[in-house]
C-alpha cells in the first residue's frame, strides 16, 4: 500500500507541474468544507510557496467544496490576496454556497459543462449543525407575512412564538456579510479587467464605470441569493446558467482539449483518492501532499 500511495502521490505531482506549466502559476488544491478551523492551516500550506527567490504573481486553486462559514472565506480570501496579486478558480466538479462566494474573489473561474456552482445562502451553526440562513429567514418572512393579514394559524404563531432572536439576527448578518463580500471582490477582482461594454447593444465599447460595475455586481448578489429562483440551497447552476441568467463571465473550458485533459487527469485522480482514504480535508501543493 505504501508503494501505491508513493506513486499516486508522484503522478499527481508530475500532473500538478504540469498545470503549472500551462497557467505560469502556483497551483494548489482544497477539498472540503470552508470552515473556521481550517484557517491556519491555510495559512501554513500556503506560505512555503512563496519561499523562492522569483515568488509568482498569479494563483490557480481548484475547489471543491460542499460550502461553509463566509467568515472563514473572507480570512482565506485576504490570506490569499497577501501574497497574490492575480488568482483564478479551477471547479472540476462543484463549489456550493460558500464556495461559490469564494469564488467571486477571483479574476477568473474555470469550469466545464458539467461543473457547478450554487445559491449563496450562507451556513451558520445553530449549535448543533450547519444550517441554510436564507432558508431560514425566508420561513421567518412568510409566517410574518401571514401575521400582517391575520392570516397566522396557531400551529404557526407557536412556530413564530419560539424563535431564538439572537440566532435570527446571527442569520440576518450572515446574509448581509454575504452580500456585502460578493459585492465587494466582484467588482475589486471579477470586474477589475472590465474596460467597456460587450454585451449592451445600447452602450457596446463605451467605458464601464464603477458605478455600473457595482450595480451589476449587486444584481449578481441578489440573484445568487434568491431563494424563490433556485428554490433549492443544493442546486447545482452550471456556466451556461451562471452566463445566461446572471450574466457572469465564466471560462468554460469544455472545448479545450488540452486544459480539460490537464485538469481531469489531475482532479479526478486525486478526488478518488480522497474519497479512498475517506479524508474530509485535503490540500496539495508542490509542497504539501
Amino acid at each position: 500500500m505504501q508503494v501505491f500511495d508513493a506513486t499516486i502521490k508522484d503522478t499527481l505531482n508530475d500532473r500538478l507541474a504540469a498545470l503549472e506549466k500551462h497557467f505560469d502559476a502556483d497551483v494548489i488544491f482544497y477539498y472540503g468544507e470552508i470552515h473556521p478551523f481550517m484557517a491556519k492551516p491555510f495559512r501554513d500550506f500556503l506560505e512555503p510557496l512563496r519561499e523562492v527567490e522569483n515568488p509568482r504573481e498569479r494563483l490557480v486553486m481548484f475547489l471543491n467544496t460542499p460550502g461553509g462559514s463566509a467568515e472563514a472565506v473572507e480570512k482565506i480570501v485576504e490570506m490569499i490576496r497577501f501574497h497574490y496579486r492575480e488568482v483564478y478558480f479551477v471547479v472540476p466538479d462543484f463549489a456550493m454556497s460558500a464556495g461559490t462566494i469564494l469564488c467571486t474573489s477571483g479574476d477568473r473561474i474555470f469550469m466545464d459543462y458539467s461543473s457547478s456552482l450554487g445559491p449563496i445562502d450562507p451556513q451558520v451553526f445553530n449549535g448543533k449543525e450547519w444550517v441554510p440562513a436564507l432558508g431560514y429567514l425566508d420561513k421567518v418572512e412568510q409566517l410574518l407575512e401571514k401575521a400582517r393579514n391575520n392570516a397566522l394559524t396557531n400551529a404557526e404563531f407557536l412556530i413564530l412564538q419560539g424563535i431564538d432572536l439572537a440566532l435570527l439576527s446571527r442569520y440576518e448578518q450572515a446574509r448581509d456579510l454575504t452580500i456585502t463580500l460578493l459585492k465587494k471582490w466582484l467588482v475589486e477582482y471579477k470586474f477589475r479587467d472590465w474596460p467597456t461594454h460587450q454585451s449592451n447593444a445600447a452602450k457596446l465599447g463605451q467605458p464601464v464605470t464603477n458605478e455600473e460595475k457595482q450595480a451589476r455586481a449587486e444584481e449578481i448578489a441578489k440573484l445568487l441569493g434568491d431563494n424563490k429562483l433556485w428554490h433549492s440551497h443544493g442546486r447545482m447552476i452550471g456556466p451556461g446558467t451562471l452566463r445566461r441568467v446572471l450574466r457572469l463571465k465564466i471560462d468554460d473550458y469544455s472545448s479545450d482539449a488540452t486544459l480539460k485533459r490537464l485538469i481531469r487527469s489531475y482532479n479526478d485522480l486525486l478526488v478518488e483518492y480522497i474519497a479512498r482514504t475517506q479524508l474530509k480535508y485535503f490540500m496539495h501543493s508542490r509542497n504539501y501532499f
